[in-house]
């Protein structure tokens, strides 16, 4: 459904080691930077961004708003949150564990990243 997603932030070099390391978890490689300061990290399911607002404005987290990371297992969405913490961000919401709702079983971990944006790590638990 998606091609990517790319989330604003002022500080790029700080994003950038926070997702290299979050994302590293995952398994996807350093992020490149471009020519206009972006950062790209490119996985087999799509494209990740960092950029600094085209409009010049300070960049802002979007209220509301979640970007979600499948992880593979508990263990991996555990070290993509000790990953996230131990790099400039905030762990958010309740600590990484099993939530049971109408989607079924699944481990979810919350963090924030140095801008603000709100992430997480899920893996469906089987049924």
């Amino acid at each position: 459904m998606f091609s990517h997603i790319m989330v604003g932030a002022d500080d790029l070099a700080a994003s950038k080691k926070f997702y290299d390391a979050l994302l590293g978890t995952l398994g996807v490689k350093p992020g490149n930077q471009d020519d206009k300061g972006r950062v790209f990290w490119l996985a087999p399911t799509g494209i990740f961004a960092v950029s600094k607002p085209i409009d010049g404005q300070p960049a802002s987290c979007a209220n509301g708003g979640t970007v979600g990371f499948a992880a593979d297992s508990p263990e991996q969405a555990d070290a993509w949150h000790a990953a996230g913490v131990a790099n400039g961000g905030t762990a958010c919401e309740d600590d990484p564990g099993i939530r049971s709702g109408d989607a079924g079983k699944m481990y979810l971990a919350y963090l924030r990243d140095p801008a603000g944006n709100k992430l997480c790590a899920l893996h469906r638990l089987p049924a």
